[in-house]
């Protein structure tokens, strides 16, 4: 953004980085939305809600388009649309085995393409198409401000603190809902609530990412920690560990390029997991056992 780059002194870089209030705020918000959306994004993948995900992602465009057309901040429109999104597919989905994943899927593909249409609508009657548009889908950091910061943190803290509640029976009605079912775990209220906490965590990830690449947070790092490993306190502590470095990473680049975080944070959480994915392939290639010479059984 500034059009400088790295030079040699790399502790005057840091200290480059540091001097202005928005990429002090940008940093904060990035090491919120990093926590929140591996926290979130991994129980996600876990879940295979990756098409229910990316539908609350796209309802953060008209969201935001929304709210700037009334004139309010963008962050209440982000919240306000994935929150509703949530709240219907969760409540619209039959309770039980392929019904309710069938149902689940073609209400999140209804809910999607009706949030695009009405974000193109409102795209249309703000008269910004070009101008807004861009930040809106690919994330700008230039924004944020001290109380959207304050803000992020707070409904953060919230969505994790509920996790901490539902998180163990949340993982075994992921695991095996029918069992959990049959012992009596509230996967239903369950579902609803993860939804619901899902769509805060797209709506806060969205105003760094923007809404089409808001994957970049939820799916890599979470999908990059369960190649490695498939323990679930492990897994987790791997994701944020993940999303953190890549956003923060993401933010240093752009901060010295004119192009936007989302590509960034994308082309880094890919990477990640790319890595992971060769690790993983190794590490079996390496403790799978070699093949009896031709003349051993003889």
């Amino acid at each position: 953004m500034t059009g400088a780059g790295f030079s040699w002194n790399l502790v005057a870089d840091v200290r480059d980085l540091w001097a202005y209030p928005f990429m002090v705020n940008a940093f904060r918000a990035g090491a919120v939305v990093a926590v929140v959306a591996g926290v979130m994004g991994w129980f996600m993948v876990l879940r295979r809600q990756a098409f229910a995900g990316h539908t609350l992602a796209l309802a953060a465009f008209p969201g935001a388009a929304g709210a700037t057309l009334i004139g309010i901040s963008a962050a209440y429109g982000y919240f306000g649309f994935c929150a509703g999104a949530a709240v219907v597919i969760a409540l619209g989905t039959r309770r039980g085995g392929q019904g309710s994943r069938a149902s689940e899927s073609a209400l999140t593909g209804i809910v999607q393409a009706f949030t695009l249409a009405c974000g193109l609508l409102f795209v249309a009657l703000y008269k910004g198409f070009l101008n807004g548009t861009t930040a809106l889908l690919f994330g700008s950091f230039l924004g944020i401000t001290a109380g959207q910061v304050i803000l992020l943190a707070a409904l953060g803290l919230g969505v994790l603190a509920v996790m901490a509640v539902i998180g163990r029976p949340l993982l075994f009605a992921s695991v095996d809902p029918d069992v959990a079912a049959a012992g009596r775990v509230p996967v239903r209220r369950l579902s609803v609530t993860f939804l619901v906490l899902l769509g805060a965590a797209v709506a806060e990830t969205a105003q760094i990412t923007g809404a089409l690449l808001v994957f970049a947070l939820l799916v890599m790092p979470a999908a990059a920690a369960q190649r490695l490993t498939p323990r679930p306190a492990a897994g987790l502590v791997l994701t944020v560990l993940i999303g953190w470095a890549v956003t923060w990473a993401g933010l240093i680049a752009a901060y010295y390029s004119p192009y936007p975080i989302g590509f960034y944070v994308t082309t880094l959480a890919f990477a990640v997991y790319l890595a992971c994915h060769a690790a993983a392939a190794a590490r079996r290639a390496w403790q799978r056992p070699a093949p009896a010479p031709a003349g051993a059984a003889a």
